[in-house]
This record gives structure tokens, C-alpha cells and sequence, in this order.
């Protein structure tokens, strides 16, 4: 499935081709296919390993900072976090970086998964506080870890207006886009955050979050990692029920201003994918769907 006009076509054969010349130890350990997001393709790799090659050139920059960064955040965090093992070089075939990781068993958070969702939401706000809490170790928004979920809405204000108003074309009949603008709008209107800049996850949605006997057990896919703000960290709160929702919030004793950016975060991420993947990923389309709604249940309930 191609998402983007620059995409790299990638295969089985191409991931044994790059194995074979720069990890040839591994290059007839079993290769599975271990799903695909918007940024990365992923094979299983033997029992231990996972491959993870950028679906566009632009991704590479997130290879290479996983690479540089995770093994030094990785000892001060309270869950395992993806763990680089090889750094893959460019090829003629393959003309941007990737990457071999330990394998992390786990399954993706859902009701099928999760046994407690209160304790859930309670222990994925301690990853995240302790991740925020992370000395910055020099980094800086200036060294490749510069995101926009990492930085102030109003410069969003223009392409999320353009993807409201495609939203309005593509699903305005089956959900609220007008009251999504106002809960954006108002966002808009309140102070900037004061706060210190964090390191950020960026992407801590469900399928990022991996559960082992009905727990929080390990949190994956940190290509978004940047240095930034905090609010929109908390943007994925929507994709998660609202008993995890509710002890993420009071784990963490959010205010009400933060929870209305982080909420606004949430509503850009949102109808940018939907306008983005209408026509290349309804699976991706009625994620975004689902979160939006969330929104807008949670925003009458209060």
C-alpha cells in the first residue's frame, strides 16, 4: 500500500538484499511482515529482531535520531522502550538509512488487551512524566529535534483550517466539523505555555503502546522524538477511553488550559489525516474519525 508520491518500494527480497550485504549473519534468520504505519515498514526478523526501513527519504531523520538518542534515554525510563542494535547504511536499492531493533514482545492496547483502563491511563501519565523529566542532556528544537507537536498552534492555524474545510467536503455529514473549529479556535486564543521544553514522544497513540498481561509494558516508535512543549504530547488521550483519559489527567494534575491545547493538538492531528489518507488509508481515515468523535462526546459531557 503506497501512501506518499515519493514513497521507496520496499520488499521482502530488498530487506534480505540489505541484510545479506551489511549484516550477513542475519540474512537467512526467518523475515516476516510486522505491520506498516504512515512513516515506517516493519519485518520480524528471526525470533529477536525487528527491521524498520522509512516508507520516504524525508523519514530518515527519524532512524537517525532514534538511533542516537534511545539508548540514552533508555536506562531512565520506567518501561522498555524500542532498543537500535544495527544501523543500516544507504544503498542504491534502499537511499536512506534504517534500522534493526530488539524485538519487544507485546500486543497493541486495546479492550481486548488492557485489563484496567483506569490503570492504564495511570501508567502511561508515569512513563510520561518521567520522560518529560529527563534532563535534555544539551539537546536542542536546533539538532533534528524540532517537531510542530513540539511547538506553539498559531503557525498551524492554516492548514488546519484547509483540512477542516476538507473535512466539511469528505465527512461533514457525519460529524460535528463546525464545533471541531470552534474547540480549535478557542485553543487559539489563550496564552502561550510558559513551561520548559521536554523531551517528547510525539505519537503515543494506542498501536505505540505495547500491553503484556493486561499492563502497560512497553512504549515503541519514537520517530516523532523532538524537544518541545508538552501540550501536545497529551493529544492522544482521545484515542483511549475515558476512564484512562480521566487518571491519565489527574496522574499528571493537568490544567484546564493545557488539556484545551493538548485537545486542540488532537483535533489538527486529526482532520490533517483524514484529509491527508482519504484516499490511501481508510483504515488510518477511521482512526482519526474515532478520535475526533471522542472529542466532541467529551467536550458535551463537560
Amino acid at each position: 500500500m503506497t501512501l506518499h508520491e515519493n514513497e521507496i518500494p520496499v520488499d521482502e527480497t530488498l530487506v534480505r538484499s540489505l541484510l545479506k550485504a551489511q549484516r550477513p549473519e542475519w540474512a537467512d534468520l526467518p523475515l516476516s511482515p510486522a505491520g506498516a504505519g504512515t512513516d515506517n515498514t516493519m519485518y520480524r526478523l528471526g525470533d529477536g529482531l525487528l527491521v524498520r526501513l522509512p516508507r520516504t527519504a524525508g523519514n530518515g531523520q527519524s532512524v537517525r535520531k532514534e538511533q542516537d538518542w534511545l539508548p540514552r534515554l533508555a536506562p531512565l525510563l520506567p518501561r522498555p522502550i524500542p532498543d537500535p542494535v544495527h544501523a543500516g547504511t544507504p544503498t542504491d536499492a534502499f537511499p536512506v538509512g534504517w534500522s534493526v531493533y530488539r524485538w519487544i514482545e507485546g500486543d497493541e492496547a486495546g479492550p481486548h488487551t488492557v485489563r484496567d483502563w483506569a490503570a492504564f491511563g495511570a501508567d502511561l501519565a508515569a512513563f510520561v512524566g518521567e520522560l518529560h523529566r529527563v534532563d535534555l542532556m544539551g539537546a536542542t528544537r536546533a539538532d533534528g529535534l524540532s517537531w510542530y507537536r513540539g511547538g506553539s498552534l498559531a503557525p498551524c492555524d492554516e492548514w488546519v483550517g484547509k483540512s477542516l474545510d476538507d473535512c466539511r467536503t469528505t465527512v461533514g455529514s457525519e460529524l460535528d466539523v463546525d464545533t471541531l473549529e470552534q474547540l480549535w479556535r478557542g485553543a487559539l486564543t489563550l496564552p502561550e505555555p510558559s513551561g520548559p521544553h521536554v523531551w517528547l514522544h510525539g505519537d503515543l497513540k494506542p498501536t505505540n503502546l505495547l500491553v503484556r498481561e493486561g499492563k502497560l509494558h512497553a512504549v515503541i516508535d519514537f520517530g516523532g522524538l523532538s524537544v518541545g512543549l508538552p501540550d501536545a504530547e497529551h493529544s492522544t488521550l482521545w484515542d483511549l477511553p475515558p476512564q484512562a483519559r480521566q487518571a491519565y489527567w489527574d496522574t499528571l494534575n493537568l490544567d484546564d488550559s493545557t488539556w484545551t491545547r493538548a485537545r486542540a493538538w488532537a483535533i489538527a492531528v486529526g482532520v490533517s489525516g483524514i484529509a491527508y489518507y482519504w484516499h490511501t488509508f481508510p483504515a488510518f481515515v477511521a482512526e482519526c474519525r474515532t478520535r475526533l468523535q471522542a472529542i466532541l462526546t467529551d467536550a458535551a459531557a463537560r
